[in-house]
Formats: C-alpha cells, structure tokens, sequence
C-alpha cells in the first residue's frame, strides 16, 4: 500500500503546498477572491428570481426571512472561515472534513460539495436560457434554440476557466460589479421615489403566515449558497489563510445587506401593483418602469443574464478544484489531478465540470423543461449537497481545534449551534415539498451519495488488494 493515497490524508497546510498539484500559486489577489465567492451566489440574479419565490411564501416577511438567513450564513461562514485559517488547499471543505472525520465523512462531503457545485452551474445555466429567451422574445419575438445556447453558455465558460483563472476571476468581478450597480441604482431611485420612509406592514410582518417561514427560509438559503467557493482558490489566492477567510466572512455580510434591501424595496415597489412580485416575469424590469428608469430595466435583464454566466464561471472553477483535490485523494482517476502547464489550471477536471452541467441542461431541455424551472428544481438539488459540506464542517472545527490545542468553548458552541439550524433547514425543505418533482429531489441526492460511498469502497477495495 505504499504510495496510496486516501481521502483523509490531508494535514494542515502551509500557504505555499498546494503549488505542488500544478496550480500557479500567489496569482489571485483578495478582490479576485472575493470575485469567486460573490460569483457563485449571483447576487442579481436572486434579486430578479428567488426573491420573487420567497415572497410566494413570506410576503411582508420576505425581509426578514433573509435576516435569518444571513444569520445563518454567517454561522456556517465562521466556522467555514475558523478552518480556511489552517488549511489552505483545492479541496476546500472536503479537505476540511477529511483532514479531521473518519474517511466515511470526508467521502460523504466531497461528493456533496461535488454536486452542489455542479448542479448550482447547471441551475443558473438554465436561468441563462431563461434570460436568453426573454430578450429574444422581446426584441426579436422568436426564441433560439436550447441546446445551442446551453452549449455555448457552459462552453464558452468552461474556456475562460481553462484559459486563465486570473482572467475569469477578473471576468466575474466586472460583471457583479455592473450587474448589482444597476439594482443599487433602481431600488435606490424607487426608494427615493416612494419617499424615505417606512414600511409598516413589513416590519410588524402583517398577514405572514409562521408555518410559511420555513419553507421560505430554504429557498432565501439558496441565494447564500456558494458563498464559501473562495476557499477552493487554496492554490491560487494570495497569502490564502489571512485572505480567504476574510473573503467569506465579507461576502456573507454584503450578500446579506443586499438581499434584504432588495427584498424590502421590490416588497415595497409592488404596492397598490395589480400583479405581484411573485407573477412578474422580471420583477426589476417592472420596478425600474415604475421609478420612470425603464433603460436600466432592460440593463437589469441583461446584467441578470450575464450574471449568471459568471455564475457558471465560479461553479466551473469550484467544481473543478473539488474533482481535481478527489482525484489526488483517489477517489476518482489521476487523470482529472493534473494541471496544465501553461495555464496552472486544471482542464481535464474543468471539462468535466463543464461538460456535466451542459449533459443535465441539455437532458432537461430534451424533455420540454423550461429555464425557470432548470433554476428551481436544480437549484434545489444543489442546497442538499452544500448543507452536508456546511454541516460536516461545523462538527469537525472543534476536533481539529483541539487536535492543536486551541480548544474553545464559544468556538464548539458555535459548532453545535450551526449544526442544529442546519439540519431545521434541511427538515423544513423536506416538508416543503409540494410538487412531485421536488419531492423526487432528496431520494435523488441521497441516491447519489450512496453510489459515491459504494464507488469509494469500491476503489479503497481495489487498492488493498495485492496485484499478482
């Protein structure tokens, strides 16, 4: 057995040793690290999408729901940041937990995390259909065809990822910067408009139903996910244990703001509205004709839609990262560990990446599903994998805390406090599920989590068996 490698191998690192996996090391600054984390939530797209969802459910509450959600995300962000202060790698969380729990944990996260990137790049894949169709119909009346504008979303991406992580880091920073401008800018002006005052019914929570705050709760969850992905830059980022951290914690925080202004502001932009926010196709293209700004309405959608390819972006380059950090844990082949020379970045992992989001996409539009519901229903298969990575997480920080002698009681309350709303969100999208194919969704995560279990002892199997 000398030579194997196994999923909990990994030791705290020091800043420089994952240059050894072939990724170029120091190239990414802590603007750049925070691009990655900002972008695999897409900020604007929640505003024009799941914000509309939460209201269905919450209302008046809508604000509020997303105050505990970034509650939420915080506590996941402290311990997530409590661990990127001792290890810095590609295999982010995974190695986290592997480097802590028994295999059977880490095992569980990295394949978790695995699918919560995939299938969050494959969800917002499909909002960019969405979006795509939107601006065609609107100016052209026609819609392109799906597989062709799938395929040039996840190829296009999976091409600047491979090409230069500097430059899509780069890429993705531009675009949230000009994308969430132009919500700032229109919820700004419909504040101004409606005058600076405030809006009673939200904050006594009039007509909200508490049996809705549940189920509201998950699907706010989701507009945080992916707010970690900048610890998977370990191997890129610039003095990784001081700038890591600071991006998730900063992140979680700006995200929070932003959803809740833009929660109370599209609330508030809808009153005396015949439709709802919930009804509306593009709920700020609507608020920004209302507030006498239709131009930046237009700016919106389209920002929206390429925000979304920078979504896709950062789940590329996340999930990338994750498949080549399994790989040198030997849970999948060596061949999805290596690097390109040139470019420090991992293609055949990146192609992978790409090429399963592209696969699921084009599957469902093969069936006649829309991009709206690509969003959904993918989106909420990718929550499941992103609770099991947040939650394994929080049980292993007192351990390896301890293990180096920096036990704290705050620090292991933190864990368990974590751990408890972590597992009521889990139980409340479980009771949420209203339709058939949302009730599909957690036997199907659980499926998949079984079969990479099976597919690890497998190989472990293999690996202990003497070659004759």
């Amino acid at each position: 057995m000398s030579g194997e490698t196994n999923a909990t191998d990994e030791v705290y690192a020091l800043e420089g040793s994952p240059a050894s996996y072939g990724l170029h090391a120091g190239v990414l600054g802590p603007i750049e690290t925070l691009a990655q984390s900002v972008s695999a939530m897409a900020p604007s797209t929640s505003a024009s999408l799941t914000i509309p969802l939460v209201f269905a459910l919450a209302g008046n509450a809508t604000w509020f729901v997303y105050l505990l959600a970034t509650a939420a995300t915080l506590l996941v962000g402290f311990c997530v940041s409590r661990f990127a202060r001792l290890s810095a790698s590609p295999g982010s969380l995974y190695t986290y937990v592997a480097s802590t729990l028994p295999p059977f944990c880490g095992v569980t996260a990295a394949w978790g995390l695995l699918l919560a990137y995939l299938a969050t790049g494959a969800s917002v894949a499909g909002g960019a259909l969405y979006y795509t169709n939107l601006f065609a119909l609107e100016f052209f009346h026609r819609t392109p065809p799906a597989l062709p504008t799938l395929a040039l979303v996840c190829g296009v991406a999976g091409i600047v990822v491979w090409r230069d992580v500097k430059l899509s880091a780069e890429v993705m920073l531009w675009i949230e910067l000009v994308s969430v401008g132009l919500v700032v800018i229109v919820l700004a002006v419909l504040l101004f408009r409606f005058g600076l005052h405030l809006d009673l019914d939200q904050f006594r929570l009039r007509n909200v139903p508490l049996s809705a705050l549940g189920p509201a709760l998950v699907l706010a969850m989701f507009s945080f996910v992916g707010f970690e992905s900048a610890t998977t830059l370990g191997g890129e980022a610039r003095e990784p244990l001081r700038t890591i951290p600071r991006a998730v914690l900063q992140c979680a925080i700006l995200a929070g703001i932003f959803f809740m202004l833009c929660s109370y502001s599209e609330v508030l932009g809808f009153r005396g509205e015949q439709g709802k926010i919930s009804d509306a196709a593009s709920p700020l293209h609507l608020l920004a004709t209302r507030a006498g700004v239709s131009p930046l309405g237009v700016g919106i959608d389209f920002g929206a839609m390429i925000s979304m390819f920078a979504c896709v972006l950062a789940c590329t380059t996340a999930a990338a990262r994750v498949l080549m950090r399994m790989a040198h844990g030997a849970l999948l082949p060596a061949v999805f560990g290596r690097a390109n020379r040139r470019h420090g970045t991992p293609g055949p992992a990146i192609a992978l990446s790409a090429g399963l989001m592209f696969a699921t996409t084009a599957a469902l539009a093969l069936r006649g599903v829309a991009g709206s519901d690509m969003y959904d229903w993918l989106g909420s298969l990718s929550v499941f994998g992103f609770l099991t990575a947040y939650a394994l997480v929080a049980v292993a920080l007192p351990f390896a805390r301890r293990a180096l002698g920096q036990h704290s009681h705050m620090v292991a309350a933190a864990s368990i406090l974590t751990v408890v709303v972590l597992i009521l969100i889990a139980v409340f999208d479980l009771r949420s599920t209203a339709d058939e194919v949302h009730a599909r969704i957690p036997y199907i995560y659980l499926g998949y989590i079984a079969a990479g279990i099976a597919w690890y002892a497998l190989r472990r199997n293999k690996a202990v068996v003497p070659t004759e």
